[in-house]
């Protein structure tokens, strides 16, 4: 099976998997970040079906919609991958990136020491995807999702969190926003990533502010 058709298996695969999937971490979740890979990819020296795979699969079994387990995603795009004979090579390649992909991972000091620039894009994808206006909409929707308080002033926030404290947390919404999503401008690893995460921190800077003057019943 040439790459072409491996990549429109895998779109099928995916879609079909999502189907019901919460809202901010569907299919066009992963469309989303399967674009932004391939802008980003283009102007980097990558690998395009590496990154095209990689992002189609990264989120196909999100361990927080199956209690917490992390080792599912990797073995069910394994399974995928060695059905439609994709080379060793590649499939190692993709799954070492399913496997290092997530924020979460990046707050662990017994993660895996994996890294590659088709790593790098995807990673910077999905970050992509977590801030700006359709950042702000996932948060409120997996907060609702999750039954989480949009706000509430007297629980502090963490910036400081280990993996396991922030695989556990049930802090409101906004709490997210300073514990994951405002932090994510600083650790893209692409220059493209990086212009493109510029405007979307500065929209989520904007919101936050007249959500707190609307808080306070000032607007």
């Amino acid at each position: 099976m040439n790459r072409k058709a491996i990549l429109k298996k895998t779109k099928d695969f995916v879609k079909q998997r999502f189907k019901g999937a919460e809202g901010g971490h569907d299919w066009y979740h992963t469309k989303r970040v399967l674009a932004n890979s391939i802008h980003i990819a283009k102007k980097e020296n990558a690998n395009l079906f590496i990154v095209q795979l990689a992002a189609l699969l990264h989120d196909i079994a999100d361990s927080k919609f199956h209690e917490g387990d992390e080792t599912l995603g990797p073995k069910i795009a394994s399974e995928f991958l060695k059905e439609h004979n994709v080379d060793e090579l590649s499939r190692v390649h993709v799954i070492n990136i399913i496997e290092n992909v997530s924020f979460k991972n990046s707050l662990s000091n017994t993660s895996k020491p994996f890294n590659s620039i088709e790593l790098q894009i995807v990673q910077d994808a999905d970050r992509l995807d977590a801030i700006g206006a359709i950042g702000i909409a996932r948060a409120f929707n997996y907060g609702g999702f999750k039954n989480r308080e949009l706000y509430n002033p007297k629980i502090t926030v963490n910036i400081a969190m280990s993996k396991d404290e922030y695989k556990k947390s049930s802090a409101p919404t906004i709490n997210h926003f300073y514990e994951k999503l405002l932090l994510l401008k600083e650790k893209m690893n692409t220059p493209a990533g990086k212009k493109l995460a510029e405007k979307r921190h500065d929209f989520m800077l904007s919101y936050l502010d007249q959500f707190y003057q609307e808080w306070e019943g000032l607007k």
